[in-house]
């Protein structure tokens, strides 16, 4: 059965990380989406190793199920190409800076003439208006404006980079799948199409969902583990024997009564819920005093046995192997040019319909052609693009 997405055509002008995760959670339910890339500025994700038939596995991960056309909009009778394709891929996402769309000649207005009914997502760092529109940036960056970054870390070493791309990918992936979504809705209600503004400062900023309330309303400023949750109470990871970890999240007192228990220390029942943060102190070091006594090993034994929100922290490898993670089937082997790869999986479940995983992302251009032909060009106005450079 075709996915619940599949009425839905996109053209994916985006490269690195934001726009191309999301683009590709479009395709994997069910989206035709065409990545349109120049020939000249290959992404930067194509060249990261490791490579297979030479195509790096990231790129194959970002881009399955989607086809690539290889175009340079600055050649002749390139934005053509795209007037042409907008007529029925009527969704574009971008992740230019503010304007370079509107350079390039294939900006939302000059789509929207072609199409009113298009909608165009634009992902960018800052947004489309502000000081900071115009300004580069990382993940790093902006999660940092966003003032999470700042309460991040340990007080020892001051804030820390986290090791996933929050920003890019909770921030301007899920962001703009959720807003592109929105507006499909909105445009099967009244024809409209519409502009899209996803700034992934702006979507991280939104994320202080339980720092933003005490701080607005009662003046209580976040810091490096004073919070409840950023390592400020026992909320934490603790190390063993053996110097593996444990994740201990047991917040709610029957919970925790049960994590003091299988540590010898029922009488410690009831400290869990203490907001003093000297008081929280102690009670870490009591418990980083007894976790380290035992082996990673023989603590996995003990608190499997439990329901105490006590879980290993597992590499990535390890997660890998996890019963949990191959009992929901989130590692799934893709088509290649070779044979296959293992990939991350859609992780949402549909009753009715599945993920679809066509191929892996492909060459530079593997597509051209055939979605030229699919605009409906002749081969001769395909071969004059060609040998003028404007596809590939």
């Amino acid at each position: 059965m075709a996915g619940p997405l599949s009425t839905l055509k996109v053209l994916d002008f985006s490269a690195l990380l934001p726009g191309p995760f999301g683009t590709m959670m479009l395709a994997d339910w069910g989206a035709d989406v065409i990545r349109v890339e120049s020939p000249t500025r290959p992404d930067m994700v194509r060249m990261l190793p490791p490579q297979q038939d030479g195509i790096s596995a990231c790129h194959a991960y970002l881009n399955r199920s989607k086809k690539s056309l290889a175009l340079d909009l600055k050649k002749p009778g390139g934005v053509d190409v795209i007037k042409a394709l907008v007529k029925e891929y009527d969704i574009v996402v971008d992740q230019f800076r503010p304007g370079v769309m509107d350079r390039l000649g294939v900006g939302y207005e000059a789509l929207r003439a072609v199409n009113p009914g298009v909608i165009f997502c634009s992902i960018t760092g800052y947004g489309q208006t502000g000081p900071y529109k115009d300004r580069a940036g990382h993940d790093l960056n902006y999660l940092s404006i966003a003032g999470i970054t700042g309460y991040n870390g340990r007080r020892s070493s001051g804030p820390a980079p986290i090791n996933v791309q929050v920003a890019d990918v909770a921030g301007g992936s899920y962001h703009s799948v959720m807003a592109i979504l929105a507006a499909v809705v909105h445009r099967q209600q009244t024809g409209e199409g519409q502009f899209i503004d996803v700034s992934m400062t702006d979507a991280a900023f939104s994320m202080h969902a339980l720092t933003a309330p005490p701080a607005l309303v009662g003046g209580v400023e976040p810091v490096v583990e004073e919070t409840q949750l950023n390592g400020g109470s026992f909320y934490d990871c603790y190390e063993t024997s053996d110097g593996r970890y444990l994740s201990v999240g047991g917040l709610e007192p029957q919970f925790f009564g049960q994590f003091v228990t299988a540590l010898g220390h029922p009488e410690w029942n009831g400290r869990g819920l203490a907001m003093n943060v000297d008081l929280q102190r102690t009670l870490k070091k009591e418990i980083s005093a007894v976790m380290i006594t035992r082996s990673y090993a023989e603590w996995c034994e003990v608190f499997a046995a439990l329901d105490c929100c006590v879980e290993p922290v597992l590499t990535f490898s390890e997660a890998c192997q996890h019963p949990h993670i191959l009992a929901r089937d989130l590692i799934v082997d893709v088509k290649t040019d070779s044979g296959t790869q293992k990939q991350l999986a859609s992780p949402v479940k549909f009753s009715q319909t599945r993920p679809r995983y066509d191929y892996a992302g492909v060459a530079l251009g593997r597509h051209t052609r055939e979605v030229l032909e699919g605009a409906g060009m002749s081969a001769e106005q395909i071969d004059t693009l060609m040998k003028v450079g404007t596809v590939m």
